[in-house]
């Protein structure tokens, strides 16, 4: 069931549940925030413009981690839309995603109503908005580089940015993706790689172009 067709009795059950643990989430990277040392590194080269930033899903909770309570900068110069698994589960994620400057989630993933959710995000794109990706995302395999995000740039016209993130003191998740944990009194680096355009004849060496800067 996607969270925009659960029955109108069970909504506030879902809000409890989305907004209650969402907060937990909060809480527990605010606490972490003053602890983590977070530098970034490449910035200087990006425009004040809109890009789709890119990383592995493995690394998702380091971003969260340095976007408590707001982006780093440069992610922060256009607004930010981005697209969800839209089940009813990841009601926490959506809500988390909103209070840390998310403007806009379009509901969509792989197997999911992926292509209308792309289409619209691309139109939001051309409006301005910058994105986030995890190309590996939502079921893996890790590290295998699937091409929605290179013909969201290429339909776009908006340059991808990628990003890898490491954490000097961390732990990995036993999950498909070794989820990425930055621990106590890390240092969290953020290195912005350069920015790839990508036109639908180019996909194939873009892919292997973003697959080598994404590590």
């Amino acid at each position: 069931m996607r969270v925009d067709t659960v029955p109108l009795p069970l909504r506030p059950l879902l809000a409890v549940y989305g907004y209650g643990l969402a907060g937990v989430f909060a809480l527990y990277y605010l606490a972490q925030r003053p602890t983590i040392r977070v530098v970034v590194s490449g910035a200087p080269r990006l425009e004040s413009r809109n890009y789709i930033f890119c990383l592995w899903h493995e690394a998702i909770s380091l971003l969260f981690q340095s976007s408590v309570p707001r982006f780093p900068r440069p992610l922060r110069a256009a607004p930010q839309a981005w697209m969800q698994h839209p089940l009813w589960y990841m009601k926490p994620i959506h809500a988390f995603i909103r209070g840390i400057g998310v403007r806009k989630i379009v509901l969509g993933s792989t197997g999911h109503g992926g292509r209308p959710a792309a289409d619209a995000l691309v139109v939001l794109l051309r409006a301005g908005y910058s994105t986030v990706v995890l190309p590996d995302g939502p079921a893996g395999p890790a590290r295998e580089l699937k091409k929605g995000v290179l013909h969201l740039a290429a339909q776009s016209g908006v340059p991808i940015v990628p990003l890898r993130l490491f954490a000097s003191r961390s732990y990995r998740a036993r999950t498909w993706d070794r989820k990425i944990q930055a621990l106590p009194f890390a240092t969290l680096r953020i290195a912005i790689g350069e920015p790839l355009s990508v036109a639908d004849d180019t996909l194939a060496p873009a892919a292997r172009t973003l697959t080598a800067a994404l590590g």
